[in-house]
This record gives C-alpha cells, sequence and structure tokens, in this order.
C-alpha cells in the first residue's frame, strides 16, 4: 500500500491518508459486524479503502477502472464503504471536528458568512437534476456553498440544476454545525450574510433578519460595482477548490447521496487543509 504525504500535502500524493488526518477519522467509522457462522474473508483495511474514495474524487476516475495495483480493493468495495460512511454520518461529524479545531484556534470568523450557488453537468441524470436554464435545458446540477468571512465551507448541498439560489439560503444556514468553543455557547451563526443578486427577496431578508442576521445582498437592477464582490470572492475561490476535484467538475453519479458525499467529503478535505496551515 502506498505511503507518503497526508491529504492537503501539495508535495506527495493527495490521495494519501496521514497518521494526522487517520486519527480523526477513525473513531468516527461504524463498527462492522461480522457474522459468527461462515464470516467469509476479513473486509478491507478501512484506512486502504478512504485512499481508494480519495484516489476517484481527486483523479475523476471510474469507480471500475480504480488500478488494483495501488492496494485500495476494488472500485465497488470503495464505493460501498463512501455509501456507507455517508449514511452513517461520518462526513458531517468530521467536517464538524474540523471545525471545532479551527474554532478553538480563533481561526474562524463569524462576523459574516458568503453564500454562492454553481451550476453543473449531470451527465447521466438521477435525483436532484433539473433542466438547466443556463445550459440549452440539458440534465444538470447545483452544488451551494456558504462560507465563513475566509472562505471555509460551513455548508454544502445538493440541488436539481433548475433550483433557484434562494431556495438553499435557509437549509444552508440550518446546515451549519454548531461549533464549540474553549468556553461560551456554541456558534453556528454569522453576524451578517453577504450575497449576489440571485438572493435579492425582501422576503429572505427580514427572515434573515428574524434570525438576527444581517443581509448585505446586492440589489437586481442597481449598477455592478456594489463593492461586494470584495467580500464575496472568497466563496468564488472556495467554488474553485471545491470544483478542482475531477469527480465533482461534472456529475457522473446517478444517485445523488453518492455525489453528496463527494461534495461533503471535498468540504472535510478543504477544511483539513486549514487545520494543518494551524501546525
Amino acid at each position: 500500500m502506498l505511503v507518503g504525504p497526508s491529504v492537503g500535502n501539495l508535495k506527495g500524493p493527495p490521495w494519501v491518508v496521514s497518521d494526522d488526518l487517520w486519527a480523526r477519522i477513525e473513531p468516527l467509522l461504524p463498527v462492522r459486524q461480522r457474522r459468527s457462522r461462515n464470516p467469509g474473508r476479513l473486509p478491507l483495511d478501512d484506512r486502504g479503502c478512504l485512499q481508494g474514495i480519495l484516489f476517484v474524487l481527486h483523479t475523476g476516475i471510474q469507480w471500475e477502472w480504480l488500478p488494483q495495483e495501488l492496494g485500495f480493493g476494488s472500485g465497488m468495495t470503495c464505493w460501498r464503504r463512501l455509501r456507507d460512511w455517508h449514511e452513517a454520518g461520518v462526513w458531517d461529524r468530521l467536517h464538524q471536528v474540523l471545525l471545532t479545531e479551527l474554532h478553538r484556534a480563533g481561526k474562524l470568523d463569524w462576523s459574516r458568512a458568503v453564500i454562492d450557488g454553481s451550476h453543473h453537468q449531470a451527465r447521466r441524470g438521477g435525483p436532484k437534476t433539473g433542466p438547466s436554464p443556463v445550459d440549452r435545458a440539458r440534465p444538470g446540477s447545483k452544488h451551494h456553498v456558504i462560507t465563513d468571512a475566509h472562505g471555509t465551507p460551513l455548508a454544502i448541498t445538493l440541488t436539481g440544476g433548475n433550483r433557484h439560489d434562494v431556495t438553499q439560503l435557509l437549509p444552508l444556514l440550518d446546515a451549519i454545525p454548531r461549533i464549540r468553543g474553549a468556553t461560551g455557547r456554541p456558534r453556528h451563526r454569522p453576524r451578517e450574510l453577504f450575497a449576489d443578486r440571485g438572493y435579492d427577496f425582501d422576503k429572505y431578508r427580514r427572515l434573515l433578519w428574524k434570525r438576527g442576521i444581517k443581509p448585505v445582498i446586492a440589489r437586481r437592477g442597481v449598477p455592478h460595482g456594489s463593492g461586494l464582490g470584495t467580500v464575496r470572492w472568497v466563496v468564488e475561490s472556495t467554488n474553485a477548490w471545491i470544483h478542482g476535484f475531477r469527480r465533482l467538475r461534472i456529475r457522473w453519479d446517478i444517485r445523488d447521496d453518492i455525489h453528496e458525499a463527494f461534495l461533503k467529503l471535498a468540504c472535510c478535505v478543504i477544511t483539513y487543509r486549514r487545520v494543518r496551515a494551524l501546525c
């Protein structure tokens, strides 16, 4: 099995899981119970399967083409682990663990959050796809992400390509985990929310005010040059990081839960890189 630099280290393969990262992930994995009678072969190593999943995420390769010589197991085995771990909420809990580390180090900026959505083709269709209004009504999906003021992803969701961005404003806020610091109550709510013209609805401004969040949303019909771009660029940067994973540039997975699992894993990798920067 490959050994070398960890995820997030640009000097080596990004799919290799370091001891540091594995120490955070292993306690979150569900325990598989083996049959007492006819237990069959020993299951493949979880760490190796995770590296196989990360290999697919980074390279965009099809599951069945996962090279056996890498020692990660078959593509179908890795697919099953990704499915099972997503169902068990492993990526959500890992993301919360990593965000907590950043928060306690004072590296999460809750003064404002930034939100945006991006469209991507869904070549094979499936749930949470729809005719894209920007791609000649071809099937597509949207990735919706909310970040802190530094661009750290706080939550991400998946919808059909024909869903309006504003429909995910409140779901994204609700998806931000409660992050505990060394003292005080858990944080999960920014003081301000920045968004582009696609979110320009007074109804949602009122809903944000009711939550104690100040909306800073560009107005439709107003000439460009509002200055919001000097703040909103961080979410554009985060979108670029997310779609730097080749598996996420085009949606090939028919099952929406598998694509969502890849999205959440990508957010964990990006957040872990920020945690590594603390060292």
